[in-house]
């Protein structure tokens, strides 16, 4: 199924945004037995390094090149390339094998899971702001067609 080059930045939006609240939901239900100013930090220091040198990072660089795209329609997979594809299915095995093997203890996951969760969940709300970007380039564009 092809859709128009900017809705591939809508379905990263929902794509990411659906992850981060899954990974956050996660950190948040455990989080309560680990309140702590120091869990507090930890967590927000998780999410600015993942936010700055990772998904910060993913945004601009698949902003960029869907934007240069020169077709109108795309197979609606190709909001990512497959090393991107490749890092999330990564990821989620091992997020999912960490926490099934139980090697993770409950801190870690509560403290990890909230700072990666709302630092996906930002990038997926960063790729809506991208899309309603170019939602409205495209508006403008037209109206002064």
């Amino acid at each position: 199924m092809k859709v128009k080059r900017n809705t591939l930045l809508l379905l990263a939006c929902l794509v990411w945004s659906a992850a981060g609240v899954n990974i956050l939901r996660i950190g948040l239900i455990t989080y309560p037995p680990y309140l702590s100013i120091v869990n507090f930090f930890l967590s927000a220091l998780t999410f600015a390094v993942f936010q700055r040198f990772i998904f910060g990072r993913l945004v601009k660089k698949h902003t960029a090149r869907i934007a240069s795209y020169e077709e109108e329609r795309h197979f609606f997979l190709k909001f990512f390339d497959g090393k991107s594809f490749a890092i999330m299915a990564v990821m989620m095995t091992g997020g999912i094998a960490l926490r099934a093997s139980g090697a993770a203890p409950e801190p870690f996951i509560a403290v990890f899971y909230t700072g990666l969760g709302a630092s996906l969940l930002l990038a997926g709300l960063l790729f809506g702001c991208q899309y309603g970007k170019a939602m409205f380039q495209y508006a403008s564009n037209k109206e002064g067609a």
